[in-house]
């Protein structure tokens, strides 16, 4: 597979083997990510953050809706992936594929429960008749380390929420496992995320 920069799937000279850690085989091959693939991706991300911030929060919600609607679709493909790259029963590869369903739903729920809080000032001198309010607002460009041990579900937690409050983020996920991650980016550029708001980088 190849890691993806800018919404393009870049592919490189130097590689990395996933293995198959029941008897060591060779799954799949992903490129090794250098310092110059790390500044091109912050350098999306950072595109990525106007683009993804300036839609409507129901327009984000759409997309991660849509999202888990194409994992539910793709459950067995990526359930199949999981269990060779990190070695799981193909049961627990499929609950975990469930939970991923799950937690991008949720991300997608609260999208659009993502607001701010009226302050009445009435409780302070000179505050009568006056009232204040708190905006919540994306932070930036998020990075994102996953584990080996849950590669798409825990991926999900950090992505699923970041993208829902509106920021980009690029992800690292671990060298051992990291298909899970762009089977799932390619969901969510399928889902209409704009391109340049997720960026996967594999390689140590």
């Amino acid at each position: 597979m190849k890691m993806l920069i800018g919404g393009e799937w870049i592919e490189k000279k130097e590689k990395i083997e996933v293995l198959n850690p029941y008897d060591q085989s060779v799954v799949d091959i992903v490129p090794r990510a250098d310092a110059k693939d790390l500044d091109r991706a912050i350098n999306s991300a950072e595109i990525g953050l106007k683009e993804i911030s300036a839609i409507s929060s129901y327009d984000r919600s759409q997309i991660l809706s849509r999202a888990a609607d194409l994992i539910r679709k793709r459950a067995d493909e990526m359930a199949t992936t999981m269990s060779k790259e990190v070695g799981k029963t193909l049961k627990e590869a499929k609950g975990e594929v469930s939970r991923a369903v799950q937690t991008i739903t949720l991300s997608s729920e609260e999208a659009k429960r993502i607001y701010g809080e009226t302050i009445p000032f009435d409780a302070a001198p000179g505050g009568q008749h006056k009232m204040g309010f708190a905006m919540r607002v994306p932070v930036g460009v998020i990075a994102a380390i996953s584990p080996f041990n849950f590669p798409l579900n825990l991926v999900c937690h950090k992505v699923g929420p970041a993208l829902a409050a509106g920021n980009s983020v690029i992800l690292k996920p671990a060298s051992a496992t990291p298909l899970s991650a762009l089977l799932l980016a390619e969901v969510l550029l399928e889902a209409g995320l704009p391109a340049n708001s997720l960026n996967v980088i594999t390689g140590s």
